[in-house]
């Protein structure tokens, strides 16, 4: 079986930052695009950013330029470096992982438990 697992959410003041990491493990034999989305309290899930697996990224307008995304594919780990956070990026986090496992015919996307953050004085 494959999990994902996150880490490294927590709380913070506004104008801070946090690094959350996301590790995939178990039966994987190769991962697409990784991604992070975010969900606060009563509203759907968004897309904070995605990378693929050549390392192009993509993110929504209202992190642009305070969040940056990478990933490890070594490791099979991807971080989610944020800066400069506001009242409004408090959410929880979840990590997704478009991947293949050894056993799958087709690739799906596997989730984690997610990471609550929250930005406030």
């Amino acid at each position: 079986q494959v999990q994902l697992v996150e880490s490294g959410g927590g709380w913070v003041q506004p104008g801070g930052s946090l690094r959350l990491s996301c590790a995939a493990s178990g039966n994987i034999r190769s991962i697409n695009a990784m991604a992070w989305y975010r969900q606060a309290p009563g509203k759907q899930r968004d897309l904070v950013a995605s990378i693929t697996g050549g390392g192009r990224t993509n993110y929504a307008d209202s992190v642009k330029g305070r969040f940056t995304l990478s990933r490890d594919n070594t490791k099979n780990t991807t971080h989610l470096q944020m800066n400069n956070l506001e009242p409004n990026d408090t959410a929880v986090y979840y990590c997704s992982a478009d991947l293949w496992s050894y056993t799958s015919r087709r690739s799906y996307d596997c989730w984690g438990q997610g990471t609550q953050v929250a930005v406030s004085s």
